[in-house]
């Protein structure tokens, strides 16, 4: 429902909000602190999940906190909804759910 980017975009022009550790299509990241190929990359991410009205409105929104090779790149940053590839984020009540990883035919 939330991503988080972490595709390589070391001297990668790319959409900020595409970047390396933006919530993808939301929110850019302050910084870009991805190191060179061969090297290992860190992260760390944050995450407060959503509380729920009995209206399907957020009584407390999303949050993350990301940090890449020690450097924070989202500060306890609020998620607006579903981070959708086409279109605005949507608001969907949800209980617990795993973690995924995406591969867009790039090796992981």
């Amino acid at each position: 429902m939330y991503e988080i980017q972490i595709l390589d975009c070391y001297e990668n022009e790319t959409y900020v909000n595409r970047q390396t550790g933006s919530i993808y299509k939301q929110t850019p990241p302050s910084a870009n602190a991805m190191r060179k190929p061969g090297e290992w990359n860190t992260y760390d991410i944050i995450y407060s999940a959503p509380v729920f009205k009995e209206d399907g409105t957020y009584l407390y929104p999303p949050r993350v906190t990301v940090i890449h090779n020690g450097i924070v790149l989202q500060n306890n940053t609020t998620i607006l909804g579903t981070t959708e590839y086409i279109g605005f984020p949507k608001i969907i009540p949800h209980g617990a759910g795993p973690i995924k990883l995406q591969d867009h035919g790039d090796p992981v």
